[in-house]
């Protein structure tokens, strides 16, 4: 089921600010900072993850995105009344928020990533309300009406993972808890409705300990994501930017019209599940790669998926094996192994940067990322290095083989999704330091600066406000 054309959520009304037009902006932590992790279990984490390429969401920021360490960046959002935190994964590649519930079968009790783990209990916020089966919302994420919808039925969900993993419960209508920026470094506390899954049962990983977390927050382009919510009720822009800093850990997360720094952008490949752009070329060094062409073999053309919700970067096999050929060729007198059996690996004890040639994507419009040597490679022991490019061989998404980037190739770097104009952007950035955002009312900048977890004020609301993250199935139950 495509939830991007068919979720109509137009009708939901938000109390996030009281003017038109206001800027978010979020504090976000890496989820295994300074933890070790194998590398069986890093691919293993972006199976996993995958399965929401298809559908389901993903605010504080912090961590390091490290390849090794295995990780995502998480948030935490307040939710209900009085409010309660809950740190939730930040996904780019689904399109819904939900957290685990109070009464839920087989949720995980405590997390291996030093998270205190919640549950959100209804019952104990007074401005919780559930969604029955013959509201709005639910009747446009099943196209109708669902079959033997009564007012009490309440509007569930099920979403069930690559690995087996599923989540499951219903969706519910509460307050988030956001600041409001009044000045530099000054906010002020206010909340906003928002409609989002209470888990009510999970399995397989979802159930363990290993990796846990409260829950997603999507980014996505569907209706029924936070951004496209805020956005449908004229409380914001469809407009947000992130920066996840490996080097210092945490980062940027901001919804709002960004000015500063400004970057280049391309367009966003229309009617797509998720962030899709145009790649045109590859380049290793200053050398193209000889790709297959495209239709009638005028040029090469391949959608790439833009992902924060994946760590590495996985390429179809017609661009991985030329590309990582003619990266090892640089040293061939390398000695090379493999490690958790899908990691190429070899020793080496001087500069990478010196020794290995960058790698370099061109999109439409003359937009290019260029990918160095020290952001590719990784560190598994000391001297031991790692490839970070995967194959995406045998994972295939409407006959294609899954062109995606995850952390890997974003971190460190300001991205910037401008989907009032389809556009997506981006450019090299220490994330360390502040971006830009224009209150649409006032016409005042506001600079807003990163953010770590451990260190951070909760999930803040910027600009014009007064008081105030392989092709697996999503299953909706029906």
């Amino acid at each position: 089921m495509d939830l991007r054309r068919e979720a109509l959520l137009g009708l939901f009304l938000f109390s996030f600010c009281l003017s038109v037009s206001c800027n978010l902006v979020f504090d976000v932590q890496h989820k295994f900072k300074g933890r070790e992790r194998s590398l069986n279990a890093l691919r293993s984490h972006d199976l996993r993850r995958h399965g929401r390429l298809l559908s389901v969401i993903d605010l504080e920021l912090g961590g390091n995105g490290h390849p090794a360490e295995t990780g995502l960046y998480f948030a935490k959002i307040g939710l209900g009344t009085p409010p309660v935190d809950f740190h939730v994964q930040v996904d780019t590649g689904s399109d819904i928020l939900w957290v685990n519930c109070m009464g839920c079968s087989n949720c995980p009790k405590e997390s291996d990533i030093d998270v205190e783990l919640q549950l959100y209990d209804p019952k104990r916020s007074s401005t919780a309300g559930v969604v029955t089966c013959d509201e709005p919302f639910c009747s446009a994420m099943y196209k109708s009406v669902t079959e033997g919808c009564r007012p009490d039925v309440l509007c569930e969900y099920k979403v069930i993972y690559g690995d087996g993993s599923a989540t499951s419960g219903y969706f519910v209508k509460d307050h988030v808890q956001l600041q409001g920026v009044v000045g530099k470094h000054k906010t002020t506390a206010t909340n906003g409705s928002i409609i989002f899954g209470c888990g009510a049962k999970q399995s397989g990983e979802l159930g363990t300990s290993s990796e846990a977390l409260d829950g997603i927050l999507g980014f996505g382009q569907a209706n029924s994501s936070m951004i496209s919510q805020l956005a449908a009720s004229g409380k914001v822009k469809k407009i947000f930017a992130h920066c996840l800093d490996n080097v210092n850990g945490g980062g940027i997360f901001a919804i709002g019209d960004m000015v500063a720094p400004r970057v280049k952008t391309t367009p966003v490949v229309p009617d797509q599940a998720h962030y899709n752009v145009v790649l045109i070329g590859v380049k290793v060094g200053s050398t193209a790669l000889d790709l297959p062409l495209g239709l009638f073999e005028f040029s090469y053309r391949r959608d790439a998926i833009i992902d924060s919700g994946t760590t590495l970067a996985y390429l179809p096999e017609d661009i991985f094996q030329p590309l990582v050929k003619k990266i090892l060729v640089a040293q061939p007198d390398l000695k090379l192994h493999t490690v958790d059996k899908d990691f190429t690996c070899f020793h080496y004890d001087e500069s990478v940067d010196e020794a290995f040639p960058s790698v370099t994507f061109d999109f439409e419009e003359s937009l290019n990322l260029t990918i160095y040597p020290h952001e590719y490679l990784f560190q598994i022991r000391d001297d031991i290095w790692c490839v970070g490019w995967q194959s995406s061989a045998g994972n295939s998404k409407n006959g294609k083989e899954i062109f995606l980037f995850g952390d890997l190739v974003l971190q460190n770097r300001l991205v910037y999704y401008n989907l009032e104009n389809q556009t997506i952007g981006w450019t090299d950035f220490n994330c360390s330091k502040g971006i830009k955002l224009k209150d649409e009312k006032s016409g005042k900048v506001h600079t807003v600066g990163a953010h770590r977890l451990a260190s951070a004020a909760p999930i803040a609301l910027i600009g014009s406000l007064l008081p105030w993250l392989l092709p697996f199935t999503l299953l909706l139950i029906q």
